[in-house]
């Protein structure tokens, strides 16, 4: 076999298509393979199909899979034709996608690649720009995106992500069953969520059974908008619920520990984990502590057994009875006369119905807090996203479940 026939074979290039001639370049390591479409061939328009007549041609290069320790790169004339719906059209190459420098099997090993490492260190490793890196990953995503055939689900999470700065966010929603993400978006705004669900059919938008979510008004003012019953499904994230608690038991013991410093008293220095942590996750040592101070008259011991009573709620399976639960705790917290209780309590009252559709849906934002912690080592990987439309691709590329690798 000679070395065109072989580097047909490898290319599987298949009529009309013929390898000219390949040429080792040593001083440049690499190996350089001419194309060519054979005489008469008779070739259609790339969108509709229809014949032409040959126009020009345009000289082209493609990247391709290396041939042992030398670059390989494909050169092809790629004639042009004339259409007469469309003007003048490059035909396609069954070696690559329109637009792209790089054969279809050399994109599928950098999206691999890419899948398990930063653009960066693929880019070092395969001899690409780090600009290059990154456009097989946006036509990646924009491939998979095209694929797709619907980005309805039945049960979703809605959770934002800090980009850049703290107050930047994008804003994703969640497939919690697949654990993929279906749309991500800047802002977190009602605005934001808008786009997505107007991609939806009537059809899916009332297949959707439950959607997860923190209390922020202007998401659950989107979801009541679009979303057939939306008061039924919407389900407050019980761990949100839980971190509102939690934060106004942290303020009941940085209050009164500057009152006790203020007096000489240390017992409350470097506790704060364990009025925060659940139980079960202490040492013995800090439970041990944690018993010393609870039988103290400390207001933080007073709050930390609201908090863990709080807990008792998500163990109910009766609405009514977790409501009137509920109402019995709320009134412990104002008779406790701490601020802070006092106000999370009146904030999980304005929010109780969608509190306790828990107990019906039994649904969490805990597989969209996992994705956050994904997101968060790509952002941290790659040393952040200064192009938030690059940042919102790297999400979609590695949590979005997308077929990303080009057919043919």
């Amino acid at each position: 076999m000679d070395d065109r026939s072989l580097y047909a074979t490898i290319l599987g290039l298949d009529k009309p298509w013929d390898v000219e001639r390949v040429e080792l370049k040593e001083t440049e390591h690499a190996v350089h393979i001419w194309v060519r479409a054979r005489e008469g061939t008779r070739f259609v328009c790339p969108e509709c199909g229809e014949g032409g007549s040959i126009y020009d041609h345009v000289e082209r290069s493609w990247r391709h899979l290396d041939t042992c320790q030398f670059r390989t790169l494909l050169h092809a004339a790629v004639p042009r034709i004339t259409c007469a719906t469309h003007g003048v059209r490059a035909i396609r190459v069954p070696w690559a996608e329109r637009h792209s420098h790089f054969t279809l099997l050399f994109e599928r090993l950098a999206i691999a690649w890419l899948q398990e490492a930063t653009p960066l260190a693929v880019a070092r490793r395969l001899g690409l720009t780090w600009e290059e890196a990154n456009g097989i990953v946006v036509r990646a995503v924009r491939r998979g995106l095209a694929r797709r055939p619907s980005a309805a689900g039945r049960r979703l999470g809605i959770d934002e992500h800090s980009y850049l700065r703290h107050f930047e966010f994008v804003t994703m929603v969640c497939d919690l069953d697949t654990r993929h993400v279906l749309h991500v978006a800047d802002h977190r705004t009602a605005e934001t969520l808008e786009p997505y669900f107007q991609s939806l059919t009537p059809e899916e938008l009332a297949g959707i059974t439950a959607i997860a979510m923190d209390m922020w008004e202007p998401y659950r003012k989107a979801v009541r908008t679009y979303v057939p019953e939306a008061e039924a499904k919407i389900v407050f994230d019980k761990f949100h619920v839980m971190r509102h608690v939690l934060e106004a038991v942290d303020q009941v013991r940085r209050r009164e520990h500057r009152e006790l410093k203020k007096r000489g008293d240390q017992r409350l220095t470097h506790t704060k984990f364990l009025w925060l942590k659940h139980p079960t996750h202490l040492d013995d040592a800090m439970r041990r502590e944690l018993q010393r101070l609870r039988r103290s008259s400390l207001k933080a011991a007073r709050a930390w057994a609201m908090k863990e009573s709080f807990r008792r709620i998500w163990e109910y399976r009766s609405i009514p009875a977790a409501r009137a639960f509920f109402h019995r705790w709320e009134q412990w917290a104002v008779r406790s006369r701490l601020k802070p209780m006092i106000h999370v309590a009146g904030l999980i009252r304005r929010h109780l119905e969608n509190v306790l559709t828990y107990l019906t849906h039994h649904i969490t934002n805990a597989v969209t807090e996992g994705l956050n912690a994904k997101i968060q080592w790509i952002k941290y990987s790659s040393r952040g996203f200064r192009d938030r439309e690059r940042f919102k691709s790297a999400i979609l590329f590695h949590c979005g479940g997308l077929d990303l690798e080009p057919h043919g």
